[in-house]
């Protein structure tokens, strides 16, 4: 039994489950900001099961060529400390990524597309553009702000969610940033040419903070154009406030930034939960 249970317990922290489930959250959010959960709950349900898979199988593939880099900077995870093979590694990508397929098969073709082309920006990431200045940090923080898109592309309105997606992807970007620099160690041994490598250090913190500002502007656009009430600036305002704070404590502590960042994103995305729902039962 504990031959069983260890490889599948290491397949499981491979595809990181938390990080997969916040991941459909977001979709979900995004097809509820669209405003249309309930006229469209298969589709919502097959397009959260899709990124739910999606973002499992990237998790893994990420580890399966990431596997010597992790070997210095992030030695705990499954590949470097021996919990599973990185051929099985490989095998838990293929099988997450069947089952994002077939979900996504059953959409409208916006979210197959988008499906399409997340896909392909996945694999363009890991197996060229990761380690090379900037392009690899667009890239992610795109695809954790397509997330949202797609949730509206299964109901048909992939624009739905827009002012979502660009303060998700902003505020990702900063936070991809603020990773390289905490990574800057292992990234030089294997020759990588990571954003803060190029330009130092401070220097990219500071790309961090400005992005994140145009974030913060974008966020209140839902406000300044009634699409949302009082009720979504009094939640987004704090979330804003978080996201700011962490910026600029990742001169200090960049792992502390990061995780006070993805508390501040996901505060960010409860405010147009609470501006839609003001608006449904307004």
């Amino acid at each position: 039994m504990a031959s069983v249970s260890l490889p599948l317990r290491a397949a499981i922290e491979l595809a990181r489950p938390g990080n997969a489930v916040a991941a459909g959250v977001l979709t979900f959010t995004g097809a509820f900001v669209t405003g249309g959960v309930a006229t469209g709950p298969a589709a919502v349900a097959a397009a959260v099961l899709a990124t739910v898979a999606a973002t499992a199988g990237g998790n893994a593939i990420n580890d399966y060529f990431d596997r010597e880099i992790d070997a210095v900077n992030q030695p705990d995870r499954p590949i470097p400390r021996g919990a599973i093979t990185a051929r099985g590694a490989l095998g838990v990508s293929v099988a997450c990524f069947g089952i994002a397929t077939v979900a996504a098969l059953t959409l409208p073709l916006v979210a197959i597309g988008i499906a399409v082309v997340n896909l392909l920006a996945l694999i363009a990431y890991t197996e060229w553009f990761k380690g090379r200045p900037l392009v690899g940090n667009i890239l992610v923080a795109y695809l954790t702000g397509s997330a949202f898109l797609f949730g509206g592309a299964a109901l048909g309105e992939p624009l739905g969610a827009g002012v979502l997606f660009l303060l998700a992807a902003v505020a990702t970007l900063t936070r991809e940033i603020v990773k390289d620099v905490e990574d800057i160690t292992g990234d030089r041994q294997e020759g990588l040419r990571t954003f803060p490598i190029v330009v130092g250090r401070k220097p990219a913190l500071w790309v961090g903070v400005a992005v994140i500002t145009v974030a913060v502007a974008a966020s209140a656009l839902p406000y300044l154009d009634d699409t949302f009430g009082l009720s979504y600036l009094i939640v987004v305002v704090p979330a804003d406030a978080v996201m700011l704070w962490a910026a600029l404590r990742s001169f200090r502590d960049p792992t502390a930034s990061q995780r006070w960042l993805k508390r501040g994103m996901f505060l960010a995305t409860a405010a147009f939960v609470v501006g839609r729902a003001a608006v449904v039962l307004g």
